[in-house]
Formats: C-alpha cells, sequence, structure tokens
C-alpha cells in the first residue's frame, strides 16, 4: 500500500496506453532495421553475367562481394550481442530502473546503427550488427512483461499481440523502406534513417518517470543514499553480494530449466524461429529467383505487413475469446502453425506468380497468430518474479538455435542446390515438428502462475527500509525478484 500510495503522488507520465504505442513503435523501428537489411534495397546482390549481358554489383554484398554463407550473417551478427546481453540486463532490473536500462539499450543500438552506416568491410559491419543487438537486448527482455502488468486482465494477450505485430510489420516496412532508400539514395542512408527514428525515445528513456514493474520497487534517491553511505565498504562485502546474485541467478535458471511447460513452449519457438528468420532474410531473394519478381522487396513487404498484422492481432483476440489460458495457448499455437504450414509448402509448389502470393498470404496469416499466445504462455507458465529471465532466455534459445543458424545454413543449402524453389520448400517443412512440439504441451499439466506472488513480494525499497531499521535478516527470505 505504501507503494502505491507513492505513486499516486508522483505519478508516471506513462499511463498504459501510451506506455503501449511507444513500446510498439519502438519495436517497430527495431524490427524495420532487421527488414531493411534483408532488401535487395539495402542487401543487394553480386555481379552476375548472361549471354554476354553484365548486371552491375549493388548493396551490401555487392560493395563487399559477400558470397551467400557470409550474406547470411549480416542478418544474423546482430543475435551475438543480444544472446549475450539479453540475461545481463534481465538480471539488473531486479536492482537497476529498468526504464533507465532500456535507455542505455537503446542508446547502444543508435550508435551501432549510425556506425553500420559508416561500416568499410565485412568485419566492420558484423562488429556494428552485434552492437546493435547488445542495444536491442534490454528492450527484448523488459518491454513484454511491463506490457503485460498494464494491460486490463480480459485483453492480456491483445495488448501481447498488438506489441509483437510490430514484428512483421517492421520487417516488412524495412522491406519497403531498405529498397527505396537503398535504390534511390544508398545503403549507408537506410541506416542512418534508423538512428535518426530512434533518438527521440532514446531520450525519453532517460528523462521521464517510469511506471513500476510488478514486484519491483526502485527509488532512485535511495539508492544514491545507499551508494553514498556504503562507499567505505569493504570489498569483500561486495564479493558476497555479487555471489548472492549468481547463486539467485543459478537457482531461478534451474526453475525455468525443469518447468517442462516452459521447455515445451520455448522448442516449439526455436523451430518456428528457424523458419520465420530465413524467410525474413531470403524471402525477397527468393521471389525475385523463382517468380522474377522486379519488385520483390515491396510484393514480400505488402503480403508480411497484411498478413503479419492481421494475424498476429488475430492470434490474440482469439486466444482472449477462448478464453486465455496456457492450454488453450498451445491448442491455437498447434493448429494455427500446422494449417499454416500446409498452404505455405503448397504455395512454393506454384509456379503462378499470383497463385502463389494468395496461398501464401493465408498461409502468413495463420503463421502469424501465434506471437500473442507463444509470450503469452512464457509469462504466465512462471512466478513474476522470473518474467524477465524468461522472457531472456527464450529470446536467446529462439535467436541461438533460430534465425541465427538459419540464415546461413539455408544460404549454404542454396550455393550446394542451386534451386531457390527447392531450397524454400524445405524450409517451410520444419514448421511440421514446431507444431508437433506445441501439440505435446496441451496434454502438460499447466498452472497461471501470474498471481503466484501476489502476497508476498518484496519491493527493494522495503528491504532497504528493513535494513536501516536493523531488523532481523532471517526474518524472510529475500527471492531474486528483490535483488539488492
Amino acid at each position: 500500500m505504501g507503494n502505491q500510495h507513492q505513486e499516486s503522488k508522483h505519478p508516471s507520465w506513462f499511463t498504459p496506453k501510451r506506455l503501449l504505442v511507444i513500446f510498439c513503435v519502438i519495436n517497430l523501428i527495431n524490427y524495420v532495421d532487421r527488414g531493411a537489411i534483408a532488401s535487395n534495397g539495402v542487401n543487394g546482390n553480386l555481379e552476375t553475367c548472361n549471354n554476354g549481358k553484365c548486371t552491375p554489383a549493388t548493396g551490401i554484398q555487392g560493395d563487399f562481394k559477400l558470397n551467400n554463407f557470409k550474406d547470411g550473417w549480416l542478418s544474423s551478427a546482430f543475435m551475438v550481442g543480444l544472446l549475450v546481453s539479453s540475461p545481463i540486463f534481465a538480471s539488473l532490473a531486479k536492482s537497476v530502473n529498468p526504464f533507465r536500462l532500456i535507455g542505455v539499450g537503446l542508446s547502444v543500438w543508435t550508435l551501432a546503427v549510425t556506425g553500420c552506416g559508416f561500416s568499410f568491410n565485412f568485419w566492420s559491419i558484423i562488429i556494428c550488427r552485434m552492437l546493435v543487438g547488445v542495444g536491442e537486448a534490454s528492450f527484448i527482455s523488459l518491454a513484454a512483461p511491463f506490457i503485460d502488468d498494464n494491460a486490463p486482465p480480459p485483453q492480456k494477450t491483445a495488448w501481447l499481440s498488438i506489441f509483437y505485430m510490430c514484428i512483421p510489420s517492421g520487417y516488412a516496412l524495412g522491406y519497403v523502406y531498405g529498397g527505396l532508400v537503398g535504390t534511390r539514395l544508398s545503403w549507408r542512408a537506410a541506416f542512418w534513417g534508423e538512428a535518426i527514428l530512434m533518438l527521440p525515445f532514446v531520450i525519453l528513456g532517460f528523462v521521464v518517470k517510469p511506471l513500476q514493474m510488478r514486484g519491483f520497487k526502485h527509488d532512485e534517491s535511495k539508492v544514491a543514499v545507499s551508494q553514498v553511505q556504503g562507499s567505505g565498504a569493504s570489498e569483500i562485502k561486495v564479493a558476497t553480494k555479487i555471489k548472492k546474485h549468481l547463486s539467485r541467478f543459478m537457482k531461478d535458471m534451474k526453475e525455468l530449466l525443469v518447468d517442462k511447460v516452459y521447455i515445451v513452449n520455448v522448442l516449439g519457438y526455436v523451430a518456428y524461429t528457424f523458419v520465420i528468420g530465413a524467410y525474413s532474410y531470403w524471402g525477397p531473394k527468393a521471389g525475385y529467383n523463382i517468380y522474377h519478381m522486379n519488385n520483390a522487396d515491396m510484393m514480400f513487404g505488402g503480403v508480411t505487413i497484411v498478413c503479419g498484422v492481421l494475424g498476429t492481432v488475430a492470434g490474440g483476440f482469439v486466444l482472449d475469446y477462448m478464453p486465455n489460458t496456457i492450454s488453450n495457448a498451445f491448442k491455437l499455437l498447434a493448429t494455427t502453425t500446422f494449417i499454416g504450414a500446409i498452404l505455405c509448402f503448397g504455395a512454393f509448389c506454384l509456379k503462378n506468380t499470383y497463385g502463389f502470393l494468395a496461398l501464401f498470404a493465408v498461409g502468413q496469416l495463420l503463421v502469424f497468430a501465434i506471437q500473442g499466445p507463444v509470450n503469452y504462455v512464457c509469462l504466465h507458465c512462471v512466478k513474476p518474479s522470473l518474467r524477465p529471465l524468461s522472457m531472456a532466455i527464450s529470446t536467446v534459445a529462439i535467436h541461438i538455435f533460430g534465425d541465427v543458424p538459419s540464415s546461413p545454413l539455408v544460404g549454404v543449402l542454396q550455393d550446394h542446390i542451386k534451386n531457390w524453389r527447392s531450397t524454400a520448400l524445405i524450409l517451410t517443412s520444419i514448421f511440421v515438428p514446431a507444431a508437433a512440439i506445441w501439440f505435446i504441451g496441451i496434454f502438460l499439466h499447466s498452472v497461471d502462475r501470474y498471481n503466484e506472488e501476489s502476497e508476498n513480494q518484496i519491493s527493494t525499497t522495503q528491504v532497504e527500509e528493513k535494513k536501516t531499521e536493523s531488523t532481523d535478516s532471517a526474518a524472510e527470505p529475500v527471492t531474486y525478484s528483490t535483488l539488492v
């Protein structure tokens, strides 16, 4: 009650709806960057010669003379920074204001994207792409728990779906943005434009008072006072505190890894992301080569943005209507992924361009319906104090086993068989194992643990007050969610 009173005296500018809108725009810009680097306008092509006629090299691939394997790493390199940094930001959120962490992350992202525009060879752009991942990690780990906290209970999955709708729409806008800016100006200008778009949100992350995350309270003034008072503390105490934090981290990691519902959900998500990651990177190039689409960026961008937006939002509203339980989420995940896989596979079998686009669009509509439900499971199958870590580890898993290897591996496959249609069909078939894994989840015993700690959560402020009053340290155990 004391926390609520303190918040009401100094309310944050971030109302729930403003929070959702701003987070959606930031997420959109993140994925515009991913779509832009995959577009023909930014990514480009190597020089090709047929019957004495040569097409000049274009974009990053042409300027740096990259084969398909190296080219595939352009989309995956940022994942390295994201994978390493996501668990770190999730842990820091327990003792540092999450919004300030997001501000720091977005600052790194903006500088790294700017650096991409100034890159001069393969390794320079790869390093910048890795730093892009570091910058994005804080946002990826912390945004979904904030949205889940502030969404109306009957619309939690719908709000999450609106947020994750920015993934397909961002990719699609990135195709279009990269195609327009890359061809009319240069691929370097596309990166600089993204940095300019993100800059206002970097500033916002540092200057506006944030909403608090469920179960955590960060009083900046008390933190500052405790830092001054503890400036002369011994190094032994610092080492002990670090050891305790690591111990709690390992304990919570163990709790996640023995949760069958969480593991099944993430395994299905890994297989799904393997396909989506390769689709997003190689899609325009495959469309250009299979169906001779001169405007492949625009065509794939248009189909993805319409189907991605409609499918993602529809998936969230359908689960809320069912209603939103973990078991129902698995039913929706398995069904839509399996049917979507059949339609996308059939689309690539067609030779007619318009037939392909129509069938592929319906398949995409169903496949994108999983975004809200799969993240709903991640957030609600664990107790509230584990939600940031749950999202971070899920992000690490789907990228390190999903879209990080998929783009270069598909590039190797295409270099070997030299047939884009066969490559696309092999890739699409991997949707089926994803649907099968989620089907198993329907039969697992699942409990929604969202309210599990509602009566015994301890804020960092309360812990500081207890320390000041010299209360017995053994009175109540401190959990990982109350890092001090």
